[in-house]
């Protein structure tokens, strides 16, 4: 698998994670939000331009986040505090 295609297996994967959201606008926030707070900018960017040129596979949560992300490049991600629900 190449790295492209990494990314977008990657990305699909926390699609599929964020997908048992009740509502759609969260799912997509929420991963968008992931891509943000947790890719470098250079992951992003290659994802970015394999969907300009038509070549990401992008499943279509992942695909609403990207364009999200295209279109708010300088929104801040919400990052939550450590530990989570583990306890």
């Amino acid at each position: 698998m190449s790295g492209q295609q990494q990314l977008v297996q990657m990305a699909n994967d926390i699609g599929n994670f964020f997908r048992s959201e009740p509502r759609r606008e969260d799912a997509v926030a929420a991963i968008a939000n992931h891509i943000k707070a947790y890719w470098t900018v250079r992951m992003r960017q290659k994802l970015i331009a394999q969907l300009e040129h038509g070549d990401a596979a992008l499943d279509e949560l992942p695909l609403a986040a990207v364009q999200t992300l295209i279109d708010k490049p300088n929104a801040r991600p919400e990052v939550p505090p450590p530990g989570g629900d583990a306890g």
